[in-house]
């Protein structure tokens, strides 16, 4: 393979090495006006106590500084998704189409160094490329390192003053991540990568698994999505958990037939957490191979779609709850748990709430694994795909209520007027429409074209995650009302894939695959001859598109729940609407939230027309008490990754990746005007 590494080191920063390692407490936010996660802390509470910015000058906030990373890599990247980190007066970050680590004086942005690996065909054969959600930091108060996985699955060690690879970590500074996983992976075309950060405690690295999505795999064999511990000086493998059990291990005897043996996936692509106090590492584990059609892998199939506590020392599994049985829906679990000690009918508990897919907050002891509130096992709608295995029943929290849309019905249809009701209504007479887990459907041309789902798989909460306020016990979750057209026909060629159905509709052609990210709704092109899933262009679900919902976990209750985002321009300004008054809509994207001492901020995901006529999207605060409006800033492009803050010479900042259509990324770093 061509490898070729660059370092530039244009400044070395004065560092002062006066703090030591990440304290085992670290439940509780940011410590010192840094951030040094990307949760924020190892609970991933994105939580940090600053208050210099509030909601009396929030509307006053200049830009302090921008970097973009348009030469981050041969082409600009559209898709910037990182949450930078901030230590010492530095920033770092990833970013650019070879996801390049940068680190910049948090000051001014200046480019201090920058560290490129261009992996080849290894690189480009990539499942998860671009520049990822991130990077990690670890001292032991002496040395600092900068921790990240390449887009071909490398975990590389950097001296996080210079920027060059640790020639004592793994080979000349480089793990690979392909080799002592338990399982033979091909070096330059095996399925496996990560977008997420790996994460640091105590003195071990642990890193997850990725691979491609979409509902056309190539075949039922895949890739096993294992999660590895790793000593932070060395780079040596201390353990490996086995996402799908071998033989004579837990779980294995959920998956019938045998059907360990060959599925892959499972990986945990999202946000790690873990209490160092406890010794416990909080794993989001995603669903088997494939995502819409499991024929192939009878029974409930453990740990796919399930959180498991394992230990940090060995990785042995302490824990687990199976979120979706045999899941049919691509309902990863996405994103980070969030670790938070509630106090519950007047008893301390040390919880985990689990954001996800399905809009459910899962909430558990982080100790044992019970839940919180009971969890009932419920009958849902089984299918009748040939060769499917259907689970009888779904686990239902019982607090706290879903905070998004859940199934389809009349009642959940636009109702702007009772006309684009009716519109509505037709539609989606062509499909079979339910209630959650309401399974998927072989596409017939006389019907059903597919089974219409809510949420999609970009529904719900999706890797973003949520932020939690610990002295108040609030979580604030951001959502998006979405849908997924989930019909099933045969496998045209074996060339496309092995796996007997999968995604597509009756008379067109099955496209494999489908790049990671896209949503599962099939595209409207009407020369596909697939279906258009909206009514006069504007989505099939009534409002709100997006929504922050704050969640009292003492209680299981909601403490209010707003529209977050402008109403989209293709419906402010549809002309079936002429005349009406619409209420703020929240626009439906993938973005995160960061809580502060007194606000909620979060910036918008799509591009609309502002109210000064330009073209591009705001940064928004809201009270965290209330959810009322607390102020917004303009961004030239949609937040495209989540927002941090820190505190450096007097002056808090928030930072936040923006990108889009026509609009490369960059970081954008905000603060008051000096006085």
């Amino acid at each position: 393979m061509n490898r070729l590494s660059r370092w530039i080191v244009l400044c070395a920063p004065v560092v002062c090495l006066l703090c030591v390692a990440i304290s085992a407490t670290a439940q509780s936010g940011t410590k010192n006006g840094e951030w040094r996660t990307y949760g924020g802390d190892l609970a991933s509470t994105r939580y940090s106590p600053l208050d210099q910015i509030n909601a009396d000058n929030f509307n006053k906030l200049a830009i302090a500084w921008r970097f973009k990373t348009d030469s981050l890599g041969p082409r600009p990247e559209f898709k910037f998704e990182s949450t930078p980190l901030m230590v010492h007066g530095v920033v770092y970050s990833t970013g650019g189409t070879r996801r390049a680590v940068v680190a910049l004086d948090a000051a001014t942005g200046e480019l201090l160094w920058m560290h490129s690996e261009n992996e080849g065909d290894r690189g480009a054969n990539a499942p998860r490329q671009l520049s990822g959600h991130g990077l990690a930091y670890w001292t032991d108060g002496k040395e600092e390192r900068i921790l990240y996985v390449t887009p071909g699955y490398r975990l590389i060690a950097l001296n996080a003053k210079s920027g060059i690879p640790v020639p004592s970590f793994g080979v000349g500074g480089v793990v690979d991540l392909k080799k002592d996983d338990d399982q033979d992976i091909d070096l330059v075309t095996g399925e496996v990568g990560l977008h997420s950060t790996p994460v640091v405690a105590r003195n071990v690295v642990i890193v997850g698994a990725a691979h491609l999505t979409g509902g056309v795999p190539k075949s039922r064999k895949n890739v096993k999505g294992y999660v590895r511990g790793f000593d932070v000086r060395t780079g040596k493998r201390l353990w490996i958990f086995h996402t799908i059990p071998l033989p004579n291990e837990y779980g294995n005897d959920t998956w019938l037939k045998e059907s360990w043996a060959y599925t892959g996936n499972t990986g945990v692509w999202g946000q790690i957490s873990v209490d160092e106090n406890l010794g416990l590492v909080y794993l989001p584990v995603e669903l088997p191979t494939g995502d819409y059609f499991g024929g192939d892998r009878p029974g409930n199939g453990l740990f796919g779609e399930s959180l498991v506590a394992v230990d940090l020392e060995t990785g042995k599994r302490k824990w687990h709850y199976q979120l979706v049985h045999h899941g049919l829906w691509d309902m990863d679990i996405p994103c980070a748990p969030i670790l938070a000690d509630i106090t519950v009918s007047g008893r301390t508990i040390k919880a985990v709430a689990q954001p996800t897919k399905q809009a459910f907050l899962y909430v558990f002891n982080r100790e044992t694994g019970e839940p919180i509130w009971p969890l009932e096992e419920r009958p849902v709608p089984q299918g009748d795909v040939p060769g499917e295995w259907y689970s009888p029943t779904q686990p239902f929290p019982t607090k706290p209520p879903a905070f998004d849309n859940q199934g389809i019905s009349s009642d959940s249809l636009i109702n702007f007027t009772p006309e684009l009701h009716a519109e509505a209504e037709k539609l989606v007479s062509k499909y079979r429409i339910g209630p959650l887990f309401t399974p998927p459907s072989v596409s017939k041309a006389d019907g059903p074209l597919a089974s219409i789902v809510s949420p999609g798989a970009l529904g719900g909460a999706n890797w973003p995650g949520g932020s939690y306020d610990p002295d108040t016990h609030i979580l604030y979750v951001y959502s998006r009302s979405d849908i997924a057209a989930l019909g099933l026909v045969p496998s045209p060629d074996p060339k496309i894939s092995d796996v007997e159905y999968v995604q597509g509709t009756a008379g067109a052609i099955p496209r494999a695959g489908r790049a990671m990210g896209a949503p599962p709704i099939p595209a409207p092109n009407p020369e596909s001859g697939e279906p258009v899933l909206t009514v006069r262009g504007m989505p099939l679900l009534k409002p709100p598109y997006g929504r922050i919902t704050a969640i009292n976990l003492d209680k299981g209750e909601f403490v209010w729940q707003i529209a977050h985002g402008e109403t989209p321009d293709n419906v402010r300004n549809n002309p079936a609407l002429a005349g009406l008054t619409i209420p703020r809509t929240g626009s439906a994207s993938l973005i995160g939230t960061l809580t502060t001492k007194t606000l909620v901020i979060a910036g918008e995901g799509i591009n609309t027309t502002t109210a000064s006529g330009m073209r591009g999207a705001m940064l928004r605060a809201y009270d965290k008490a209330t959810g009322k409006d607390a102020g917004a800033v303009y961004m030239p492009a949609p937040q495209s990754g989540s927002p941090m803050t820190y505190m450096l010479n007097g002056q808090q900042y928030i930072v936040v990746a923006i990108s889009g259509p026509n609009y490369p990324g960059e970081l954008i770093a905000y603060r008051l005007p000096a006085n």
